[in-house]
């Protein structure tokens, strides 16, 4: 063998060849593939015979071994059978094109027998395209990346039909393997990313294709929305052939998923799809042709129902998956680039409010979109993001939306955004396969979705569990699938340690990461024995717990305190007037009973008329005393002229004197003013005299060690959406306490002119 370190596309080999002599060949040579013939896969039967089923389980024997001696087989062994084995590429592509997806596992009623088998096949199918994906095993077997992309390039080893597939056969339950597995092959091999784009015009025909199909002629492969129905010349849902629209509903079933899978696992790819306008074709095709194919769905009649229900749970699908298709879009080729900050955000934001403006007519579409991904959620990120939104445009949005709604006749789900849990998306795709579309379904959705986020979910044991059980039942089926071997007790623990976390699980187990907990446990461990979930009277907590009517602790009531109507020989009047209760409660309220009702005062005692200027019977209870104090508000730092007051001036109305008299007495009042600067009746001090004050106080203050100089206020703070520091949140809270000042100022004013104009007493 050739040195280490040396890539398996420079190695030689020696090798003794048919004449006995040794000879020296390259590591990849056709003469080194093992003679090996990989038979083609073929589907199980539906309903099939025992002797079909028998001939499929022998058929699927064979590729079986044939993949697991391959996967044995060394690095470069394994790499010439690869290269240079047309059968054996023959034989994955079979699989890939005929395997059984997800929807069309639970049609089939397959045995045990052949459950097993299959799962076993598609194990081996998917480990092998793995090592194919693969360029470098380790330190001492790997290959030169550039000739590993040419490698698969030219041999077809994968291509962009194979990748769809690949995705859309193994994405539940190893996305991340598969994400790895395509990042390396359009890595080493950029020329995928050409024939990405020569695909996606392929794939938009497929829409042009159901269009025609359902008599709905498009305008070309560019147009947006499809023209009005030609029934005399094509044929329409409801006119054509039962077994042709099950197959246009199969065909947008599988184009749908397949599409989604790969958007998906690969996001990469995204901006291909989104360049060919992706987004423009799908919400026009949404709007077209699905009410129609649901109507045919429902109205038509079907000799055999469950082909019916099958037919509704794959339009569903459909619905679904092209809604999610066009959030997936939308969210890495317009809001992604906005979380992540990049350069020309108002670009992106302004495209991302484009393509919903572009959705407003479509009123279907853009109500199941709404209802899986809110636009108001949308909208709200990118407020956050770009304060400088137009929100006059933001609200047309979502007003359109709201009109959207209405004209549907449809009701918006009372929570909103509960789909974004992980128990919450299975309980939303369990209602998807009863109906996308169906407001009924739509309403029964919500409510189960409510209260899968109000109440914890148990597991077989009784513990809490993140999960449903449904949903608990399908993550151990899906890692079962791929690893039969492991027992489900063993699979259960994994999931706990790794938050439920199917894909991490399979990750772990495949690469050996496991926890040090998890590697101690026993891998065909069965599930643990249900235990029995305690007793809810015993546990419950109730105020009516162990009285006299308890019949859940008590075996026997006395029956003689249940009355039922009215009693015998006691009419409502004598029940009325029956005030024997207010007669036991007289001796408790006289415990309360005012012992001195008024208290006699003699004149000349302490209190009394004689020395009180303020006498009991002159107490005016409508007397407003707020102002009595002199320093009312003599604090407050304000400039108002209204502060400099005037003395007292008794009102004209109730001036008795002449003339000549109130000019007298108006000169002798301000000749007191001006002998006494300091007025005692003066309402409040001068204040400049305050300001004064204050400022010989600060200076004080100041000169003082460790003295802190108080610090300037900043309510504005940053801008939305980057958060505020502790100093901007303290000076906010400040200014919503002191901001009823001004309030308090306005009613001294409002008493300074009450007192000027002899209302309040001096």
């Amino acid at each position: 063998m050739a040195c280490a370190r040396v890539p398996l596309d420079e190695q030689q080999v020696t090798e003794s060849g048919s004449s006995g002599k040794e000879r020296t060949l390259p590591a990849l040579h056709p003469d080194r593939k093992e003679e090996r013939c990989f038979v083609p896969y073929k589907p199980p039967p539906e309903d099939g015979s025992p002797a079909e089923v028998e001939e499929f389980l022998e058929h699927a024997r064979f590729i079986a071994e044939d993949l697991e001696w391959l996967l044995a087989l060394p690095h470069d062994k394994f790499w010439c059978q690869v290269v240079f084995d047309e059968s054996l590429l023959r034989c994955l592509d079979s699989y890939l094109q005929l395997a059984p997806r997800g929807l069309d596992l639970g049609t089939l009623p397959l045995s045990p027998a052949v459950a097993d088998v299959q799962r076993t096949i598609h194990k081996a199918v998917f480990l092998t395209f793995l090592r194919m994906a693969t360029h470098k095993e380790s330190k001492e077997h790997f290959i030169t990346p550039a000739v590993f992309g040419e490698i698969i390039y030219n041999n077809f080893v994968f291509d962009i039909p194979k990748i769809l597939d690949l995705c859309v056969l193994f994405g539940k339950g190893n996305s991340q393997l598969l994400h790895k597995m395509i990042e390396n092959i359009f890595t080493q091999q950029p020329a995928y990313y050409s024939d990405l784009e020569e695909t996606v015009p392929t794939v938009l025909q497929v829409f042009d294709t159901i269009l025609k199909k359902c008599g709905l002629q498009c305008e070309g492969a560019t147009a947006m929305e499809p023209m009005k129905l030609n029934e005399q010349k094509q044929p329409t849902a409801m006119s054509m052939k039962l077994e042709e629209l099950a197959d246009l509903v199969l065909y947008l079933c599988d184009s749908t998923s397949t599409i989604h899978a790969f958007l998906d696992i690969f996001p990469a790819a995204c901006s291909s799809f989104h360049s060919h306008g992706f987004l423009s074709r799908l919400p026009s095709f949404y709007e077209a042709a699905v009410p129609d194919l649901e109507k045919a769905i429902r109205k038509r009649s079907f000799d055999d129902k469950s082909l019916q229900e099958d037919l509704w749970k794959r339009m569903s699908h459909s619905c679904r998956k092209m809604v999610e298709t066009t959030h997936l879009l939308l969210h890495h080729t317009c809001l992604q680039p906005i979380l992540e900050g990049r350069e020309n955000m108002q670009t992106f934001a302004e495209e991302l409010l484009q393509y919903f403006t572009s959705f407003l007519p479509e009123k279907r579409f853009l109500v199941d979109y709404d209802d899986e991904f809110p636009i108001s959620d949308d909208i709200s990120l990118l407020q956050q993001a770009l304060p400088v939104i137009d929100e006059t445009r933001t609200l047309y949005l979502l007003q359109g939306v709201e009109s959207a709604w209405d004209a549907t006749g449809r009701r918006r789900p009372q929570t909103e955004g509960a789909s974004s849990s992980p128990a919450n998306q299975g309980a939303a795709a369990a209602a998807c396969s009863d109906g996308f579309g169906s407001p009924e379904v739509k309403e029964s959705r919500g409510e189960r979705l409510e209260g899968a986020e109000a109440a914890p979910q148990k597991g077989d044991n009784g513990a809490v569990c993140p999960v449903s059980g449904p949903e608990l039942e399908s993550l151990l089926s899906c890692i079962r699938d791929l690893l039969p071997d492991l027992g489900e007790g063993f699979l259960l623990a994994c999931l706990q340690e790794y938050g439920y976390n199917s894909e991490l699980v399979i990750n772990n187990i495949l690469e050996d990461r496991l926890a040090p907990s998890l590697e101690k446990l026993d891998r065909t461990m069965p599930r643990p024995v249900k235990e029995d979930l305690p007793d809810v009277l015993n546990t419950r907590s109730n105020v009516f717990d162990d009285d006299e009517f308890d019949v859940f602790r008590k075996n026997q009531v006395d029956m003689s305190r249940v009355w039922k109507g009215r009693r015998k020989g006691e009419s409502a009047r004598e029940m009325l007037d029956d005030k024997q209760h207010i007669a036991e409660q007289r001796a408790r309220y006289l415990m309360y009973e005012t012992v001195v009702d008024e208290v006699a005062v003699e004149p000349g005692a302490s209190g009394g008329a004689g020395t009180d200027p303020y006498d009991l019977d002159d107490y005016d209870d409508e007397y407003d005393d707020t102002y009595d104090m002199n320093q009312v508000g003599a604090n407050d730092l304000d400039g108002d002229s209204l502060l400099s007051r005037r003395p007292f001036t008794v009102p004209q109305v109730l001036r008795k004197g002449t003339k000549a008299e109130e000019e007298e007495q108006e000169d002798d009042e301000d000749e007191d003013v001006s002998q006494n600067p300091v007025n005692r009746d003066q309402f409040v001090q001068d204040p400049a005299l305050l300001r004064e004050r204050a400022e010989a106080k600060r200076a004080a203050m100041q000169q003082k060690k460790g003295f802190r100089p108080e610090r300037s206020s900043n309510v504005v703070g940053r801008p939305k959406g980057q958060g505020q520091t502790t100093e901007t949140l303290l000076d906010r809270r400040k200014k919503e306490t002191n901001k009823s000042r001004v309030s308090n100022h306005n009613r001294r004013s409002m008493a300074d002119r009450k007192r000027n104009k002899g209302m309040i007493p001096s």
